[in-house]
């Protein structure tokens, strides 16, 4: 698998990962998972960009039998090293989303937290990336098997952008792409990280999820650690959608 720059940085961040503020309410927000998803006892659930496999664990703590997919195999580590402490098994795959291929159907596919879909990189184009992202999906999904995916807010991201940001060519008024150096502040210090973004708008996931057979049946604003059936806040972080397979 060809590295690109999110696997490099994930891996040096991912023993680090856990302290980030968002990851601290995994309980509430898998809760909230099951609540929307109806599965069975027993039922399989495909993690796409799990990270650590906060979401995975806990729900193979519950009896449900998960695979976790994710580009970082540091981030896999921890993972593993988790579920080991944890008593539990989950299905651990090193893979880049746009080019998994799943050896089984499952009921239910998850793709939170910008950990797969979204998280471009420079060399990259966007749509065909989470075009790509949403084929393996749909390949993955039972009939009528449900998606949970939460993204970026296009609606916050342009509502705090100046003309000055696209003067300097960090967006692209034409394209939707935000391509730039940023200073985060992580639990290890702050960092500069090469950040490239298309954040949509829902009316264009819903479009893209049609085009290979999801159906988008809800779409909630969605932010880490509150999530809840409530409509989208337009400053808010993430947008969640819920769709079906056809």
């Amino acid at each position: 698998m060809k590295t690109n720059n999110w696997e490099t940085f994930f891996d040096a961040h991912a023993p680090h990962y856990m302290s980030n503020g968002y990851t601290k309410n995994t309980v509430a927000e898998v809760d909230f998972l099951l609540t929307e998803l109806t599965l069975l006892p027993g039922s399989e659930i495909l993690d796409i960009g799990c990270g650590t496999g906060r979401h995975a664990i806990e729900l193979a703590k519950r009896g449900y039998r998960v695979t976790g997919v994710d580009i970082s195999a540091g981030m896999l580590a921890e993972a593993a090293r988790q579920a080991d402490e944890a008593q539990v098994h989950v299905d651990w795959v090193h893979s880049d989303a746009t080019v998994y291929v799943p050896t089984k159907r499952f009921d239910a596919v998850l793709c939170l937290c910008e950990g797969a879909f979204g998280l471009v990189g420079r060399d990259e184009e966007p749509i065909t990336h989470d075009m790509a992202i949403l084929g393996v999906i749909s390949d993955a999904l039972k009939p009528c098997g449900r998606l949970i995916l939460t993204t970026l807010n296009a609606y916050a991201r342009v509502r705090s952008l100046t003309q000055e940001d696209v003067a300097a060519g960090r967006f692209d008024p034409v394209t939707m792409i935000e391509h730039a150096m940023t200073e985060w502040e992580l639990p290890e210090g702050k960092q500069q990280v090469e950040v490239k973004e298309r954040r949509y708008f829902p009316f264009e996931l819903k479009t893209m999820m049609a085009q290979v057979g999801l159906l988008v049946t809800d779409v909630w604003g969605g932010t880490a650690g509150n999530w809840q059936r409530a409509s989208i806040n337009l400053d808010e972080i993430e947008i969640m959608l819920i769709a079906v397979k056809d």
